[in-house]
């Protein structure tokens, strides 16, 4: 008999009205009994939907992903063992009960001797920083920053195993610098500002172990030690470009429509998406945003462009509700190409140590990251004092700053030519 005739799962809350984040239990029916097990999670009724069983995808649920994704693999293992008994003639409430117990709670694996205090020390870094504080936002290290630190030690670990010498804290010097960065170019072949964003890991693990006490060697602070990066030929959407697409009609596609709006509310104030998705009526008033940005804690203020403030009162105040940034990278492109932004862009990349040119549609390579590059450059080419622009985008340095203006060499060259035309020729005489 099919096991879906045989079992149903569900998960629920202890009390789905209560105003606190509540335990979610795992429940398991088969036949005419019933299973229940804490899964040792919790989260706030708000963000629970209870026909899916799975945590609702709002912006506000900050840890959705690793719920749903642990509760889909939990309940994946508890069909799988099901079938296990079923077919081993050993199904019974105890036996399933205690391999699903089992598999939420196995037994800890000490770690081996022999391995390295480096890998130790780094394994134990990435375990408390759920719980770590940063010291520049006083908030809870990011999941995204937590995904990126275990997949640095991952190609560490790889790295390791054919590497001739003891990977540890002493061997981490200028050639094993040489040798792990031409690792990560030739055999994983990536592109250089990915091998910098390795080895900018690998000094943030340095630089905590070094305050602890736990490493002395200071080769991995030497010039030479660097973090490789190059331009990145990141687009922007010129006055021109923003402007059609604020006039596409998008009426009979609602997603899209409002996907649109929101971008555009961000190529015109410059705001992060954290900030963006934040943005509430609140925080605007007589036509300026104040805020405190999300990031940086640091206070802006911006003043609202005229389709900012046409897009307001198309909402009544209320920017459209956010969705997650990987769905909106997705429709913002599939809106630039409707409204026909389909010029060739040329994107150059050294990947695996060789300058790779690659031509791209220009919609294709838009992304929310595009409105604040589109801002910044923007007001750069329209004659805002570098300075200003900073207090609005919310840089603290003018280096950090001009990585986000991306004119060509041409738009450069317009803009020198508009200065020289605004000012009387030198060499004209007057003729009487």
């Amino acid at each position: 008999m099919a096991i879906e005739k045989k079992t149903g799962t569900s998960f629920v809350l202890r009390d789905p009205n209560a105003k606190t984040p509540q335990p979610i239990t795992f429940l398991l029916r088969f036949d005419n009994d019933r299973i229940k097990i804490s899964t040792g999670l919790k989260i706030a009724p708000k963000f629970w939907d209870a026909a899916k069983c799975r945590v609702r995808n709002m912006v506000e649920a900050t840890n959705k992903d690793q719920i749903n994704g642990f509760l889909s693999d939990l309940e994946r293992e508890a069909k799988r063992v099901f079938v296990k008994l079923q077919t081993a003639r050993t199904l019974t409430k105890e036996t399933l009960k205690a391999e699903i117990e089992s598999y939420l709670h196995p037994a800890p694996v000490e770690p081996a001797p022999i391995e390295a205090s480096l890998f130790i020390f780094i394994r134990e870094f990435i375990e408390k920083s759920p719980e770590r504080i940063n010291p520049h936002t006083g908030k809870k290290v990011e999941y995204r920053t937590i995904q990126k630190y275990k997949t640095v030690f991952s190609v560490l670990q790889d790295f390791d195993k054919d590497y001739p010498r003891k990977l540890d804290f002493e061997t981490i010097d200028l050639d094993f610098y040489q040798d792990f960065t031409e690792y990560l170019t030739n055999k994983n072949r990536f592109a250089v500002n990915n091998v910098g964003k390795y080895i900018q890991t690998l000094k943030t693990f340095l630089n905590e172990a070094t305050a602890k006490g736990l490493n002395t060697k200071a080769d991995y602070k030497s010039r030479r030690f660097k973090v490789v990066q190059e331009d990145s030929d990141s687009i922007y959407l010129n006055e021109t470009e923003l402007q059609t697409l604020y006039d596409l009609d998008l009426s009979k596609t609602p997603r899209l429509d409002k996907v649109r709006d929101l971008f555009l509310v961000g190529c015109w104030t410059g705001l992060r998406f954290s900030d963006l998705v934040a943005l509430r009526p609140e925080k605007i008033k007589d036509g300026i945003i104040r805020l405190e940005q999300i990031k940086t804690l640091d206070k802006v203020v911006i003043p609202c462009h005229p389709i900012v403030n046409a897009i307001l009162a198309k909402y009544s105040g209320n920017l459209p509700r956010a969705i997650s940034n990987q769905k909106m990278n997705d429709y913002v492109k599939e809106v630039c190409k409707l409204a026909g932004l389909t010029e060739t862009t040329t994107k150059g990349i050294t990947k695996a140590g060789a300058r790779v040119l690659l031509n791209f549609d220009k919609w294709e390579l838009v992304s929310v990251h595009t409105a604040r590059r589109s801002f910044a450059t923007n007001m750069y080419q329209l004659g805002v004092p570098t300075v200003t622009i900073m207090k609005i985008t919310g840089h603290r340095t003018e280096k950090a700053f001009l990585t986000y203006i991306k004119l060509s060499e041409d738009e450069h060259a317009q803009i020198i030519q508009a200065y020289w035309n605004q000012r009387p020729n030198p060499l004209m005489k007057v003729v009487r």
